[in-house]
């Protein structure tokens, strides 16, 4: 039985008082298929198709200002998508449910684009914060709007990926307190729920990643 219910969340787990618990962020690195081989798996042509898709998706959204730009969102898709992944797995702790991990991905990217397009584009930037034919008296109060959109984008992209996986991981986890109290006759029906939940968790986990790094590429497209 669990003191709470977001204690799923935050397992002790640790060694010689190291906390192990964000270390199974690193585990992406031994599931990411290498590209040394002389004769690639299935797995790794899958893995390029899915980045060379990526990247030509996110070069749309970027323009061809900055041709290279997308290794850096292409490599955040995959470091999500991974981690995503890896909190499907029983007793593996769920980095991407935290907003320590969100925002450390999405404020850094957000400030540094910010701080880039207001040093070397500020016209462009003030002519930002009003939009194309907008009335003389709504001016000012346009500004303190697209100012306070600017400024929640990290935080609402930050939140926006932990709710997400909180919600899928929190109702699996209801489900399955619940399964000592079903008759053996209803316990399939919660079996199968529970495997759509994880697909459905499967389909969320790449939605996320995707959505993540898209939204990342237009806000520092709109600084170009």
């Amino acid at each position: 039985m669990m003191t709470n219910l977001f204690s799923s969340f935050d397992p002790l787990s640790s060694l010689a008082n190291l906390p192990l618990n964000w270390a199974s962020t690193a585990l992406a690195l031994l599931f990411m298929p290498y590209l040394y081989w002389a004769m690639p798996s299935r797995a790794s042509l899958a893995w390029s198709s899915l980045t060379l898709t990526l990247h030509k998706e996110l070069k749309i959204l970027l323009g061809p200002a900055n041709p290279g730009g997308t290794l850096v969102f292409v490599s955040l898709f995959s470091l999500i998508m991974f981690n995503n992944f890896l909190g499907l797995i029983p007793y593996i702790f769920t980095s991407t449910s935290h907003l320590v991990m969100t925002l450390s991905l999405a404020l850094p990217l957000w400030l540094t684009s910010m701080v880039f397009g207001w040093l070397n584009h500020t016209k462009h930037m003030f002519a930002h914060l009003v939009p194309s034919g907008t009335p003389m008296p709504l001016t000012p109060l346009m500004v303190l709007i697209e100012t306070v959109s600017n400024i929640i984008r990290p935080g609402t992209l930050a939140v926006r990926l932990a709710a997400n996986m909180i919600a899928g991981h929190l109702l699996l986890t209801l489900l399955g307190n619940t399964g000592p109290a079903w008759s053996k006759t209803l316990l399939p029906i919660l079996l199968f729920s529970q495997l759509l939940l994880l697909i459905l968790e499967s389909a969320v986990a790449i939605i996320q990643s995707y959505v993540f790094a898209a939204l990342t590429t237009l806000y520092t497209s709109e600084v170009n």
